[in-house]
């Protein structure tokens, strides 16, 4: 079995991600997408759950982690996470992949494991690089409509920043409407006080070849 390397600390940032095995799809539809995020949401609790008693308004009290960013791709996710308690990363990961693996697993009549092992981490030790991911999450969509575009620069940068900002799996949508569900921004650098001020950083990213 796979071990943890890394160790979590509270009040520190860390950038979550992973994939599925074999670079499998891990959302096939957008039922899928929309009950990882449902999870993402349900599992940021100190309470116990049974998901099928909760419904819309589940009150889930102290939250475990504070999470900045995140975008779900096709085949892998990226989370902006703060460690809030000790070992809040840690059992909130357990509980959303967990939960997500079953309900995956029968949805699609399959066994064995759904991801690339233990989910991987990074540890986000200066500002400059916290500011940074906010930009190379939510820009992960880009990657649908040119895969390239990091190497070979962006011909039409409006209609590709548009689309981003269209993505309904990343938290740019919560940034836009200033409706936080599954955010706490109040718990990071206000980097981005305005929808525009993200527009704008998005902008000169998609401008330059690499990110």
């Amino acid at each position: 079995m796979a071990l943890r390397k890394q160790v979590f600390a509270i009040d520190e940032y860390y950038h979550l991600y992973n994939r599925g095995t074999e670079k499998r799809k891990i959302f096939l539809d957008k039922e899928d997408y929309m009950h990882f995020l449902f999870l993402m949401y349900i599992c940021n609790t100190k309470r116990s759950i049974e998901l099928r008693k909760i419904g819309e308004f589940f009150d889930r009290e102290e939250t475990i982690v504070d999470i900045g960013a995140y975008c779900l791709m096709p085949n892998h996710f990226h989370i902006l996470v703060r460690e809030k308690i000790e070992n809040g990363i840690s059992k909130y990961m357990h509980k959303l992949l967990t939960s997500y693996s079953m309900y995956f697993n029968k949805k699609y009549e399959r066994i064995g494991k759904l991801y690339e092992g233990v989910f991987k981490s990074n540890y986000v030790d200066n500002d400059n690089y916290l500011k940074y991911l906010y930009s190379y999450i939510h820009l992960n969509p880009a990657k649908l409509v040119d895969k390239n575009w990091k190497e070979n620069g962006v011909r039409n940068v409006n209609d590709l920043l548009k689309y981003v900002f269209e993505y309904q799996y990343s938290s740019l949508k919560e940034y836009t409407n200033s409706k936080f569900k599954i955010i706490s921004p109040s718990k990071f650098p206000a980097y981005f006080k305005k929808p525009n001020d993200h527009k704008r950083e998005l902008f000169e990213w998609l401008s330059f070849k690499e990110i």
